[in-house]
């Protein structure tokens, strides 16, 4: 057994076993954990593939901001575990449904699975030879496929203004700064001099 197949192997079982834990997990702090290692693993499988990018992609977006994004939210706010197990026990049978479903759907998926004869030149990569993946990657996002991209983008934005605007509550429990009339303050009418006599005070 080669280093190669023994890497992939070792990542690939660490994978699959973060992956059961995290649905597993009745602690979420736990299975936020078990997230990150499952990450950790797919992007371990990436550079083995030859996609530095996408595995450093996945380090950085997914456990450097999201994963520990969802940790941090997870320990800050007050979840009563029992009360979730509780839950747990009563939607059980609906989730355990649900799964066989799946289940059976992807079964039947796999047995009727054919592989196309065209499939390992589409598999090929479109980069020129002696260009890097990255290279690769860019030279596809921001020449070929640049407008595509760029429309992508506007949906996701549009996506993330919409979320705000569904979102933005007013409230009129709290004190609002108005700049406007900060700006137009007169100075004049703000100060006020008090001539303080010694041992008078205030």
């Amino acid at each position: 057994m080669t280093v190669f197949v023994f890497a992939f192997y070792l990542f690939a079982v660490v994978a699959v076993v973060a992956g059961l834990m995290v649905v597993l997990s009745k602690n979420p702090v736990h299975a936020v954990l078990w997230l990150i290692l499952t990450f950790l693993s797919a992007a371990g499988l990436f550079v083995l593939m030859g996609a530095e990018f996408v595995a450093m992609l996945l380090i950085i977006v997914y456990v450097g901001a999201v994963a520990v994004l969802f940790l941090f939210v997870v320990m800050m706010l007050d979840i009563d575990f029992a009360a979730l197990r509780g839950q747990l026990v009563r939607y059980a049978p609906v989730g355990g449904l649900i799964a066989l479903v799946m289940l059976a759907q992807l079964a039947t998926g796999l047995m009727v699975w054919n592989t196309a004869d065209a499939a390992n030149g589409l598999r090929a990569s479109p980069a020129p030879e002696g260009v890097e993946n990255t290279a690769a990657l860019g030279m596809i996002l921001y020449d070929k496929y640049l407008y595509l991209f760029q429309g992508a983008g506007l949906v996701l934005l549009v996506a993330m203004i919409g979320a705000i605007l569904l979102t933005l509550r007013h409230r009129t429990d709290i004190k609002r700064q108005n700049v406007i009339a900060q700006m137009h303050r007169d100075p004049a009418k703000a100060l006020e001099m008090v001539d303080v006599k010694p041992g008078q005070g205030l």
